[in-house]
């Protein structure tokens, strides 16, 4: 469809709302912003500098992004700018030639083959436990959940009804661990152009909430810890040794449990780790001094390329859940989790004063979202804070 006509599609439409098309002209200048209404997927208002106000509508016709000026605010009403972004849209949609229309549907696949797509080029970056525990998803929630839709068509309300159908099949935290997994089908939908940027539905829907079970170690918590990993590492049992090398490397580096116990030899370069198969794909994990240290003190054998070896088994050590329980028994800290370690690096890293782009690149974590989420900081800390900002302000007063 060409841009002539497009405008006379524009002017017809205008008529039928009966609103006067003499003012009809392109503003000049390049816009600052753009106000999205939710009224209508691709409908909005361009706000310029000079204070003129537009009526707008975009959308992808034949492969492209195109924007359609409608009006200015000051003629058009909410009510009039609305039928006729809504004609415009159905018109653009319809009158499409048919070469237009192949480019279209090549561009944009139906959801289920999408799903293939994604599992197909994106699942491989995934470690072996995350690649099962998203295929489960795939086949209970996700794999007829909008089948008659092409990836493009997915819009809020379908998002809203299909999370309302899983919370009633299933629990809350898994409702929002498919929801989680659908949002990143529909990232990468955008990112691989099958549809316009920053549509996510997924974005206006609310995730249910979280059961808040995470904790950090304080720094008294933390000596009494590392006392007893250390006595343990220095001691005569090989595999309570190995287990508590392995604790320490989790504390010391903030890597899941699986990313440490999975390690191979040939990962592990001087001060650096590449994790070839990370929650969310292939990833590098510095060491600092002291974790190279503990690696070096790890015994080797011939042939076998795991770092954690377990040795009466003759198999990789995959858990460390019965020497953990010793451990934090003895630490009195009976409640403490594997996974609390990770965290407590996360906050030792705020309250450092590490940013969290940083902290997030130190985990391995996709979003700053998911960061922010470890950023705690305890009453020592936001006390000093807030002295600090207290000094400084009474100084630029005074």
């Amino acid at each position: 469809m060409t841009a002539l006509a497009l405008r006379q599609v524009v002017e017809d439409a205008l008529a039928k709302v009966g609103a006067d098309v003499s003012f009809i002209r392109i503003p000049k200048g390049k816009p600052r912003t753009t106000t999205w209404l939710a009224i209508e997927h691709g409908f909005g208002i361009r706000h310029y500098a000079s204070g003129r106000n537009v009526y707008i509508v975009q959308t992808r016709m034949g492969g492209k992004l195109r924007t359609v000026t409608l009006g200015p605010a000051s003629v058009l009403t909410r009510t009039q700018a609305t039928q006729v972004a809504r004609m415009v849209l159905a018109h653009a949609r319809m009158g499409e030639n048919p070469a237009t229309n192949r480019r279209r549907i090549r561009s944009a696949p139906r959801y289920t083959d999408f799903l293939d797509e994604i599992w197909e080029k994106w699942a491989s970056r995934w470690s072996s436990k995350t690649y099962d525990i998203n295929s489960g998803y795939r086949r209970l929630y996700l794999q007829n959940a909008f089948a008659e839709l092409s990836i493009d068509e997915l819009n809020e309300e379908h998002v809203t009804r299909w999370f309302a159908e899983v919370n009633r099949q299933t629990g809350p935290g898994a409702a929002n661990m498919a929801l989680g997994l659908l949002s990143l089908m529909l990232n990468k939908a955008e990112a691989w152009g099958y549809r316009l940027e920053n549509t996510n539905p997924c974005r206006v829907v609310r995730m249910n909430r979280r059961r808040q079970c995470e904790r950090f170690l304080t720094h008294e918590e933390l000596a009494r810890l590392g006392l007893v990993l250390a006595r343990a590492r220095d001691g005569d049992h090989a595999m309570r040794s190995l287990a508590a090398k392995a604790a320490t490397l989790l504390l010391l580096t903030g890597c899941r449990r699986g990313e440490i116990l999975g390690l191979h030899w040939q990962d592990i370069h001087g001060t650096r780790i590449k994790l070839r198969h990370g929650k969310t794909g292939p990833r590098m994990v510095w060491l600092g001094n002291e974790a190279r240290a503990i690696i070096d003190t790890i015994p080797r054998y011939e042939k076998i390329p795991w770092v954690f070896w377990n040795t009466p088994y003759r198999r990789p050590m995959r858990a460390i859940d019965t020497f953990w329980r010793q451990f934090r028994e003895q630490a009195g800290l009976p409640c403490l989790r594997v996974h609390d370690l990770r965290h407590t690096f996360a906050s030792h890293a705020a309250m450092n004063k590490e940013t969290l782009p940083m902290i997030g690149r130190l985990l391995g974590h996709a979003s700053v979202q998911s960061t922010a989420r470890y950023a705690h900081m305890d009453d020592e800390h936001v006390l000093d804070a807030a002295g600090e900002i207290g000094a400084a302000v009474e100084k630029m007063i005074g």
